[in-house]
């Protein structure tokens, strides 16, 4: 569902969207702009929600620890 939105802008943004962006196309362009700053992707939520998660915390730390001595480059 779209929902139309009302701004103010600078008089010389605004020529310069008309003039670089065309007409029609203002509130795409804007949106695909806005979009990435306002919405969170499930990507991001997926590893927020991981990052919450303690005992997983806890786990991937010890692992990761673990694995120094793995090293190519790991002294010995």
């Amino acid at each position: 569902m779209q929902r139309k939105l009302t701004i103010t802008l600078d008089e010389h943004v605004y020529e310069g969207l008309h003039t670089i962006i065309g007409r029609r196309k203002i509130s795409h362009f804007i949106e695909e702009l806005v979009r990435p700053h306002v919405i969170i992707s499930a990507l991001e939520a997926g590893y927020a929600a991981m990052a919450a998660d303690e005992a997983r915390e806890a786990d991937a730390l010890d692992w990761s620890e673990g694995t120094l001595g793995d090293s190519v480059h790991a002294t010995r």
